[in-house]
């Protein structure tokens, strides 16, 4: 059933494999692929206890990490004969498929209708530090002649996201307490928008528009337009906000985004829904720079993620280099 409908599971991952022999006497059930390239680890419950699935992941993820651009195109292929992962990649998600950010990450996510209290606590524990698992219920219901389902997540998924965003694959670091973020010009929305009216933001579903939940007021942003370069730095004055309630400041007074805010879409047809919509968050730009004069260096940290805390070694070279090419940094500093 989840092959055959695999938005069951999640609207935001392409399933890629399954059944897959990981070489030490193990298949994994489901593998599937997130928007920034991340690999899914989907294992189902089934007869197993709750522990033994657990540790059966965790061993299966060993595996997954090791996989290479060329491993994960073949499982592909084993999947869907005949089709291209990066064709299919780009139809599923808008966006061509990064070879370089490709299974940088990966993320554990175990399939049960229940779990005990124990392993519940195992889940929390490992997720609390930075190993990326959550767990997916699902309970089928009977009314009358209709079959109900009912799907809940063990933990919030935004965390499982920060974790899988926050230390791709290698050595990691304390947190240095900036934030990234990557801003998707195109179509969607607009970075000339975004500097005129003060904002951040992202949508089209919840994987690009949660982790706008973890900036607050006093935060500092750096901001990468993906395949393009760095463009701005920016301190948030306020919190994540539907499309629909955001407000910005123009000559003639406060005025809602989608009236002012032209040049791109903001995913306007999902205005009603708050899955789907675009959500805003207030920023005071401290430096900017247009699109053709982004900053672009080999070595500089990028990620897909809308808003990440990353703890990986680049991100701080990153920073400590970005703040020789924006001096204005130091406002933000001053006022943290």
């Amino acid at each position: 059933m989840i092959v055959a409908a695999p938005r069951i599971l999640s609207d935001e991952w392409m399933l890629i494999g399954r059944q897959e022999d990981t070489g030490f006497g193990g298949r994994i059930d489901l593998l599937a692929i997130a928007p920034d390239g991340a690999m899914v680890l989907i294992e189902l419950k089934r007869d197993r206890t709750p522990r033994e699935v657990v540790a059966q992941a965790i061993d299966y993820a060993s595996w997954v990490e090791r996989l290479r651009a060329a491993d994960i195109a073949a499982i592909y292929q084993r999947f869907k004969p005949g089709s291209s992962l990066a064709d299919d990649f780009r139809l599923r998600f808008g966006v061509d498929l990064d070879e370089d950010s490709l299974n940088r990450s990966h993320q554990i996510v175990i399939v049960a209708s229940s779990l005990d209290d124990s392993t519940e606590r195992i889940v929390a524990y490992l997720n609390d530090r930075d190993i990326p698992i959550n767990v997916l219920f699902f309970q089928v219901f009977t009314h009358g002649p209709d079959q109900l389902l009912s799907r809940a997540w063990l933990l919030d998924p935004v965390r499982t996201q920060i974790s899988t965003a926050a230390t791709p694959s290698g050595s990691s670091e304390p947190w240095n307490g900036e934030f990234y973020a990557s801003f998707g010009h195109g179509e969607s929305r607009s970075w000339d928008d975004a500097v005129q009216f003060g904002f951040l933001c992202g949508g089209g579903g919840a994987w690009y528009s949660r982790t706008l939940q973890l900036l607050s007021p006093g935060d500092r942003v750096w901001v990468n337009i993906p395949r393009t370069g760095y463009v701005g730095v920016g301190k948030v004055t306020g919190y994540a906000q539907l499309a629909a309630t955001f407000r910005v400041m123009t000559p003639q007074g406060e005025a809602p985004v989608l009236e002012v805010a032209k040049r791109g879409s903001y995913h306007r047809e999902f205005v009603d829904d708050s899955e789907k919509c675009e959500y805003f968050v207030p920023i005071q730009w401290l430096q900017t720079v247009p699109i053709m004069d982004a900053i672009k260096e080999i070595g500089l940290f990028g990620n897909q993620n809308t808003v990440c805390k990353p703890t990986t070694p680049v991100w701080r070279s990153t920073v400590e280099r970005l703040k020789e090419r924006f001096p204005n940094h130091l406002i933000a500093k001053s006022a943290l």
